[in-house]
C-alpha cells in the first residue's frame, strides 16, 4: 500500500461529481436519440449514392437547387474530402437502376451546372437490405452486452458483471449521443467503431477488475474503496498508456486517413476517450455501491480432513 512507485491519487473521491456529469451526459445523448435519432447513412436507409469529382470547387447550393428542380426530391449533397469532390445521396428509385440514376444525374450535372464532372463510383442499397442492418446492428449491440454479462460473472463476480456491463452501456449512449446530437453520420463503419469500443472499453475494465480481485484478497488493512483506489492508480499507468498510443493510431486515420473512414475514427476516438473515463468512474463505483467486500472474493478452503470423509 506504501509502494512509492504507485500513483496517489484519490479517484474515488471524486465518483460523485463524474455520477452528475455521466447522468447529464446520458440525458443529453437519451434526449437527442429519441428526438432527433442517428443521421443514417445508405447503408441503412437504402437509395443510391454517387460521387462525382469537379476541376473546381463546387457550389453545394447551386448543385442542390438543381437536384430539386429535376424532381430528386430528398437528395443530399455534400463535400467528400476536398472541396472539389462530392458525395450526393439519392433517395430509392423504383423505376431507375443504378447505372441509369447515375447517368441521369451526371447528364444533368453536365449539361445544366456551372462546370463538367466526373462520375467517380455509384452504390446502391434497396430499403429492405438497409433495414435489416438497421435491426441486426441493434441485435448486434445487445447480444454482446449479454455476452459479456454472461463472461464477467463466471470470471469474478456478478457486481463485477453489472458495473462492467453498465459502463459499457454509458459508453453505447453517450458515443451514439455525439452521433446524434452533431448529426454525423451513421453507417456500418460507425457500428464496427462501436461494438470495437465495447472490446477495448471491456478489457481495459477487466484489468482493473483483476487488480481490484487481488488487492482484496492481498491487503490485509483497507476498506473496499481504499483497495479499489489502490488499484486504480496500480492500473493507471497501463490505463494511460494504452489510451495514449491508441489515440495516436486513431488521430493520425482521423487526418490522414481520408474521407472513408473519417466517421469511423472518430467513433472509436470518443469511444475510447468515453471507455477510459468510465473504467474508473463508472464501473468501479457501481461495483462498490451494489456491495462488493473481501468477503465475496476470499477463496474458500476446505478441510482436507472433511475431504477424506466424503466416501
Amino acid at each position: 500500500m506504501n509502494d512509492p512507485y504507485t500513483i496517489k491519487v484519490d479517484f474515488l473521491s471524486k465518483r460523485h461529481i463524474a455520477l452528475v456529469l455521466s447522468s447529464l451526459l446520458l440525458i443529453i445523448s437519451i434526449t437527442s436519440l429519441a428526438t432527433q435519432g442517428l443521421k443514417k447513412g445508405i447503408d441503412f436507409t437504402g437509395g443510391t449514392l454517387v460521387e462525382m469529382s469537379f476541376p473546381k470547387p463546387a457550389d453545394l447550393g447551386e448543385l442542390r437547387g438543381l437536384l430539386l428542380e429535376a424532381n430528386f426530391h430528398g437528395a443530399t449533397v455534400q463535400h467528400f474530402g476536398s472541396s472539389k469532390e462530392v458525395l450526393i445521396r439519392l433517395l430509392p428509385d423504383t423505376a431507375l437502376n443504378t447505372a441509369a440514376l447515375s447517368n441521369r444525374v451526371l447528364g444533368l450535372v453536365n449539361t445544366s451546372f456551372s462546370q463538367t464532372g466526373e462520375l467517380r463510383r455509384a452504390e446502391f442499397v434497396g430499403p429492405q437490405v438497409g433495414e435489416e442492418l438497421s435491426e441486426d446492428g441493434g441485435l448486434a449491440l445487445i447480444y454482446a452486452l449479454i455476452c459479456i454479462l454472461i463472461y464477467v460473472t463466471f470470471r469474478f463476480e456478478y457486481r463485477f458483471a453489472i458495473g462492467s456491463v453498465a459502463a459499457l452501456g454509458h459508453d453505447v449512449i453517450i458515443t451514439l449521443g455525439v452521433f446524434s446530437v452533431f448529426q454525423f453520420e451513421f453507417d456500418l463503419t460507425v457500428l464496427a467503431a462501436i461494438l470495437a469500443v465495447i472490446g477495448y472499453s471491456l478489457n481495459d475494465t477487466i484489468v482493473v477488475f483483476d487488480r481490484v480481485r487481488e488487492n482484496f484478497r492481498k491487503l490485509r488493512k483497507g476498506t473496499p474503496i481504499e483497495v479499489v483506489n489502490i488499484s486504480l492508480n496500480q492500473t493507471l499507468s497501463r490505463t494511460i498508456m494504452t489510451s495514449v498510443t491508441t489515440l495516436l493510431v486513431l488521430l493520425a486515420l482521423f487526418f490522414l486517413g481520408g474521407e472513408i473512414i473519417h466517421d469511423f475514427a472518430m467513433a472509436l476516438i470518443i469511444g475510447v476517450l468515453v471507455g477510459t473515463y468510465s473504467s474508473i468512474y463508472i464501473a468501479s463505483p457501481i461495483t462498490l455501491a451494489l456491495g462488493i467486500s473481501k468477503a465475496d472474493l476470499m477463496v474458500v478452503k476446505v478441510d482436507q480432513s472433511e475431504l477424506d470423509k466424503i466416501p
